[in-house]
């Protein structure tokens, strides 16, 4: 095992039985051997490293690629033991620089200008949509649905539609600012429903051209807009400014 790597485990599992199976196929073991134990593959050397440069992430991340294996109990136990000791020990000191390090290049990381914001919204959306057709309803709602009891997703999507207009309690001629629009389901459903004005706003020109066959295809023309812009982009004013599952694209 890279050996800061087995510092850094030798150093913080001090309860439970946690073993650790490492790219060469050696077995390590760490804790007090007490509760259920825990085994754990790694199933290359470079995880082991990458895991050190970021355990936070690479620990996720190397079992959702399939490079982490749980051979004995579940994700959650390994997690559990993971969690519950690194809240009990102190972190050695060079694991504190590199995070420190981490945490002094986070801004730039995040930084965001229009430009970026446009390519990296490109890179996901601006693809063939029979993808999204596969895992989204008719409407394509790419968010969270509200189920409530037997609720197929068609039907649960539509109730989310229905509760996010109440609560934006809406009142008739109202001006309403869509901010990552998608393909224009909320802002269909809002000027269809509320008779309100709705403006929607997308970086995705795939996003922008569904939108706009399907807002004229239900004539909407008058009190329905799409277009492609940031919100840092827009002026108001606004009676209602609604965003749903945009956040994550935020610096």
């Amino acid at each position: 095992m890279f050996r800061p790597l087995q510092r850094l485990f030798s150093m913080t599992i001090k309860a439970g039985d946690l073993e650790i199976v490492d790219g060469s196929g050696t077995l390590h073991a760490y804790g007090n051997r007490t509760g259920p134990r825990v085994r754990a593959r790694f199933k290359d050397s470079r995880l082991e490293k990458e895991i050190v440069l970021a355990p936070q992430l690479k620990f996720g991340e190397g079992y959702m690629d399939g490079r982490i294996e749980i051979e004995q109990g579940s994700i959650y136990d390994f997690l559990a033991i993971l969690m519950s000791n690194a809240e009990a020990t102190e972190l050695p000191r060079w694991l504190r620089s590199i995070d420190r390090l981490r945490r002094l290049r986070k801004p730039l990381q995040q930084y965001n200008p229009v430009s970026r914001a446009r390519r990296n919204v490109a890179h996901h959306y601006d693809i063939d949509g029979a993808i999204y057709d596969l895992f989204l309803d008719a409407d394509r709602q790419y968010s969270c649905a509200y189920f409530d009891g037997g609720d197929n997703l068609e039907e649960a999507q539509l109730a989310k539609k229905r509760h996010l207009a109440a609560t934006l309690a809406l009142k008739p001629g109202q001006k309403v600012l869509d901010i990552g629009s998608g393909w224009g389901g909320l802002g269909i459903y809002l000027a269809e429903t509320s008779d309100v004005r709705v403006d929607g706003i997308t970086l995705s020109e795939e996003q922008l051209r569904v939108s706009r066959q399907r807002a004229a295809a239900r004539r909407l023309e008058r009190n329905l807009t799409f277009s492609l812009a940031d919100y840092r982009e827009i002026d108001g004013p606004y009676d209602r400014i609604v965003s749903v599952g945009m956040f994550e694209h935020v610096g």
